[in-house]
């Protein structure tokens, strides 16, 4: 008798993340030889359990090393307690190296926003302090359709609807094997496991956007549409993400051409572009100059480019991360003040 459906499920999802790992260090080895480690991160909630679950099984078949990293915001009262649980659990899992891993969580952008950013630093140094091959995610196909309602609202055009990449980071360091499987199903891999869970009181509480979303909006989008909302998100984030890579190598390619010999950029050149090309253009010279991209909205660029196809005279236009823009002797300057 095989494995439970939801746990066949998790395990072919890291199986195949597993075998894409091994396949690109077979065409590019590292200096370092030897078997590479995959780490998992793990809040101790059901997604991330299940997957350090498969992970902990499909690692040793395909001669892997496998390992885990538990982040402590310390946002929450007892929360040393909480990490100090899930390293017991994970090392009984027979996962090596595990670790905790406290962390600081400013402001800037939110407490969802500075989280996030405290998480991934600390993951990052993680992964360098271990050499680790990946750092597996737990997001899932519901995280994805969240992550495109939020973009949607912002408004914050094409890439933001792209939500997250099944490989991001440096290197392709990050890896989310469960993107194309629902919540419910690492839940239920959880259950019939008896692998016990953490519920993050966060993840409830109303104060949050995505708390917010994830209990009152989608269910209210699936009540009004029927079935599938989640799956046709999801879809759409696949789409988005096609077209938005294809435009953002386009932007790339047009960036040199519309600066002059001193690195400026060209407003009459600018101009020319197509539109979707040039608000790419906009946003890296904005990144670069050392705006926030995560503060960046389609409102800050709309500002921007109307220098370039509105033009009244109009003075400096102040941005994230203290960068200005402003259209001087027909060129578009940006620096941070």
């Amino acid at each position: 008798m095989g494995p439970h459906p939801a746990v066949a499920a998790i395990r072919l999802a890291v199986r195949r993340v597993l075998h894409d790992i091994l396949t690109e260090r077979s065409e590019t080895p590292p200096a370092s030889g030897g078997q590479p480690l995959v780490l998992v991160a793990c809040s101790g909630g059901a997604d991330s359990m299940a997957l350090a679950s498969a992970l902990a099984f499909e690692a040793p078949r395909l001669s892997v090393l496998a390992g885990a990293v538990t982040v402590d915001h310390g946002l929450q009262a007892g929360s040393e307690l909480r990490a100090a649980e899930v390293v017991a659990r994970l090392g009984a899992m027979r996962l090596d190296p595990v670790e905790s891993v406290a962390v600081t969580v400013g402001r800037e952008g939110g407490p969802e926003a500075a989280a996030r950013d405290a998480r991934y630093t600390a993951l990052d140094a993680a992964a360098e302090r271990h050499r680790a091959a990946a750092v597996l995610l737990g997001h899932t196909r519901d995280d994805q359709a969240e992550t495109v309602l939020l973009g949607l609202a912002r408004g914050s055009g094409t890439r933001s609807l792209a939500g997250m990449a099944a490989v991001s980071g440096p290197a392709g360091r990050y890896r989310r094997p469960f993107l194309q499987l629902d919540r419910q199903t690492a839940r239920k891999a959880c259950l019939v496991q008896s692998i016990p869970v953490w519920d993050d009181p966060h993840n409830a509480d109303p104060a949050y956007t995505r708390s917010r979303l994830r209990h009152e909006g989608l269910p209210a989008l699936e009540k009004a549409l029927g079935k599938g909302v989640v799956e046709a998100l999801a879809r759409t984030a696949q789409l988005s993400r096609d077209d938005a890579d294809a435009l953002d190598a386009w932007a790339t390619e047009a960036d040199s051409r519309v600066r002059d010999g001193a690195g400026q950029l060209e407003c009459a050149k600018l101009y020319a572009l197509p539109p979707a090309v040039r608000r790419r253009v906009l946003r890296r010279a904005l990144i670069a100059a050392g705006a926030p991209a995560g503060s960046l909205f389609a409102r800050h660029i709309e500002e921007v480019d109307r220098l370039i196809t509105g033009w009244r005279g109009q003075g400096a236009i102040n941005l994230p991360g203290r960068v200005e823009a402003r259209r001087q002797g027909g060129r578009l300057v940006v620096r941070q003040g």
